[in-house]
């Protein structure tokens, strides 16, 4: 049994442990103030070519929550796809700092200019909540990339009415390396004012890189880290982890080869006759399968079914990872032939 759930099953390459375990005993300051998270910063900020802030956290959920408590006033929202990470699987984490989701039901998991407008007609005065920050993925959790076309409507869009716009990175390698992909981190962060970059989801064994480029959201934000418990004594553990991350292109390579095993597989289910519930572009695809099928592949792989069309078919979600081995990809393909 080999398992395409997730990304995160494995713990990390083995260039981060060497790392890890050759800078152990070298005594370091706390809190994100070593020199390993120093360099990660560096080396992240030659891709950004823009001044930003950089602070790195254990996981996904934290990050986003962090950033939209410290983005948003009491009275504020935050607009998303229906779909999206902090809508659907953070056990309302946003909520729980006090701010309402807005969100809109999209084909493709991402928003756009015409999707988001309706939701700003709808504030008319202060007895409604005022929408604030256009939330997306990228990654979306359907796999689909943002084009960098999509992104500079976006961006212009919300200047135009006064919003901020934030990525949840969770996936940005994948994004950053699919075949669909026309953008850089440098166009990410002349377009945004905040994103992260994950690791977690790339070979790290825990944690993401926090990009702050918007002046306001800088200012203070490390007393919203510490306030929410974000501030690791031991920042050295995730900083060295992008450090080593980001040298030599590393990132980079995981993620290509992860999405390299997710669309051989795409391509071999779609030559067998099936479709696909959003359009495979990353390392997360959605195939639309007979019942009969998923019940004898469930035997073989592990996966999850994302819903059920109709009583006889359903959408499963297939995710491949850095560490996907070509003999278990070639497997599956051999299985679906």
């Amino acid at each position: 049994m080999f398992s395409f759930k997730n990304d995160y099953a494995e713990g990390c390459h083995p260039e981060l442990l060497k790392m890890l375990i050759d800078t152990n005993m070298s005594q370091q300051e706390g809190y994100g103030d070593d020199d390993f998270s120093g360099l990660a910063r560096t080396r992240i900020l030659q891709h950004l070519q823009h001044d930003a802030d950089i602070h790195f956290v254990s996981g996904g959920t934290q990050a986003n929550t962090v950033v939209l408590a410290a983005a948003l006033k009491p009275f504020e929202s935050v607009i998303a796809a229906e779909s999206a990470h902090i809508n659907v699987h953070e056990a309302g984490a946003i909520e729980a700092t006090g701010h309402k989701i807005e969100y809109a039901a999209t084909p493709d998991g991402k928003l756009t200019p015409e999707i988001i407008a309706p939701l700003l007609v709808k504030a008319e005065d202060h007895h409604m909540v005022k929408p604030r920050l256009v939330y997306i993925s990228q990654s979306t959790e359907l796999g689909t990339v943002y084009k960098l076309s999509e992104m500079e409507a976006l961006s212009v869009f919300c200047k135009q009415n006064n919003l901020l716009l934030y990525a949840d990175g969770a996936r940005m390698g994948a994004a950053l390396t699919s075949p669909a992909a026309d953008f850089t981190l440098a166009d990410m962060a002349r377009l945004f004012d905040a994103f992260y970059i994950g690791g977690t989801k790339n070979g790290a064994l825990m944690g993401e890189a926090i990009v702050l480029l918007n002046a306001d959201l800088k200012r203070d934000f490390l007393f919203h880290l510490k306030q929410r418990g974000a501030l690791l004594s031991k920042g050295r553990l995730a900083g060295s982890q992008f450090a080593a991350l980001f040298s030599n292109n590393l990132f980079f390579e995981l993620a290509r080869h992860s999405n390299s095993m997710a669309l051989q597989m795409a391509a071999a289910i779609a030559k067998a006759g099936y479709p696909f519930f959003a359009q495979p572009e990353s390392n997360q695809i959605f195939p639309v399968l007979p019942m009969t099928l998923i019940e004898k592949l469930s035997k073989e792989f592990g996966f999850y079914i994302w819903r059920k069309t109709d009583d006889n078919n359903a959408i499963i979600r297939l995710v491949t990872s850095w560490a996907t081995p070509q003999s278990e990809v070639e497997r599956f393909v051999d299985y679906i032939q």
